[in-house]
């Protein structure tokens, strides 16, 4: 992974977190008669507004991603077994889909939203687990879900802290799954394209 793929898996990711935040903010205005987000009122959200958001949360994506890269290369170097680490990562998921539905209970949401947002969470990130293990290998699933329901969880915590608004929590947890999903899919490609670069291929054979 070289700086050149780095700036383009960053700049990307800012660009489609933008997308998608015009995308499910102009569905939340049309749909939703009560939309607010970090103090900002529907006549106050519009599309500088979401492009602004949008770029904000894809930075912030990026930011979660690449502090997951860092813990888990120190959590590698500690636990010296990587099932151990796996282990921790799994059992922390499971518990994060019981801490999320309880945090939203806790806030009061409404009667369903507590138990379809972890669901919906959990299947979109299961989803996205399979395709990533049918791209690599299996070692990869355990990693991929803590990655897109913990670290999105996490990420998405400003949202979720205290807010009853599930419009406000929906705009900012939408793009940060789908900027997490996109920089995990798109990691492995990465690597793979930067070991086959004829630049590093022959920067090896000279050395």
């Amino acid at each position: 992974m070289n700086l050149r793929n780095w700036f383009f898996l960053f700049w990307s990711t800012m660009v489609l977190g933008a997308a998608i935040c015009i995308v499910s903010g102009s569905i939340i205005l049309s749909t939703s008669g009560n939309f607010s987000f970090f103090g900002f009122e529907n006549t106050g959200i519009n599309l500088i507004m979401m492009v602004t958001a949008g770029l904000m949360i894809g930075a912030f994506s990026q930011m979660g991603f690449f502090a997951y890269l860092t813990l888990s290369y120190i959590a590698l170097s500690v636990f010296r077994k990587k099932y151990l680490w796996n282990a921790l990562q799994g059992y922390t998921t499971v518990f994060a889909v019981f801490g999320l539905g309880y945090v939203l209970y806790e806030n009061r949401t409404n009667n369903w939203f507590f138990w379809v947002l972890p669901l919906t969470l959990l299947i979109a990130s299961l989803l996205v687990a399979r395709a990533k293990v049918k791209q690599t290998n299996g070692s990869a699933f355990v990693p991929t879900m803590f990655l897109l329901f913990f670290v999105t969880f996490i990420e998405a915590w400003p949202a979720i802290q205290g807010e009853t608004d599930i419009s406000a929590i929906a705009f900012m947890m939408i793009p940060l799954f789908i900027c997490n999903a996109y920089q995990n899919m798109m990691m492995h490609r990465l690597v793979k394209k930067n070991k086959t670069d004829p630049a590093n291929v022959s920067a090896k054979s000279a050395v």
